[in-house]
């Protein structure tokens, strides 16, 4: 069994249920205010930041393709369709589902497994080791976008807090 992976897909899986929970408090704060949740869909810190929906998105598809990766199999392609909070919530547990769907034998030896990744829809293929993926690649950009949804949720007024992105 690999460290890096069992390691990271686990606290992957700890924000996957954060998001889940904060979805549910958003929808509770939308529903509560008589807000269209469409305005906290498209909500951003800033004009040229990615809005709510694509930061979760983004978030699901690095925790998939990290699992699908480092398991050696081809990383599922979703269509981006989510327009609304259940839709956005049903992505997340579609993510959980798939990485828990995954015989954990198949990331022996992941650490050390020589991947080639695109880091970017216009960038060179690199090769790295699935160590450093995970590493450099994979929670740093999880992470970030999982922050920033939170971020989003904020700096809108959704009562949220520390334990709620730790999922405590």
């Amino acid at each position: 069994m690999s460290t890096m992976t069992t390691t990271g897909l686990t606290t992957l899986g700890q924000t996957l249920d954060a998001l889940v929970r904060i979805l549910d408090k958003l929808a509770a704060h939308a529903e509560a205010r008589k807000i269209d949740e469409a305005v906290y869909l498209q909500a951003r810190l800033y004009p040229d930041m990615f809005a709510f929906t694509r930061q979760i998105q983004i978030a699901c598809d690095f925790a998939k393709g990290a699992a699908a990766r480092m398991a050696g199999q081809e990383v599922p392609g979703w269509a981006d369709e989510e327009k609304s909070i259940a839709d956005l919530k049903a992505r997340v547990e579609r993510t959980k589902a798939f990485v828990a769907a995954i015989d954990p034998a198949l990331y022996a030896g992941s650490d050390g497994r020589m991947l080639k990744i695109k880091l970017g829809r216009n960038a060179p293929e690199l090769e790295m080791t699935g160590q450093d993926y995970f590493a450099k690649v994979v929670l740093p950009n999880f992470y970030f976008h999982a922050s920033m949804a939170y971020a989003i949720l904020r700096h809108c007024g959704v009562e949220l807090g520390k334990g709620d992105f730790l999922n405590r």
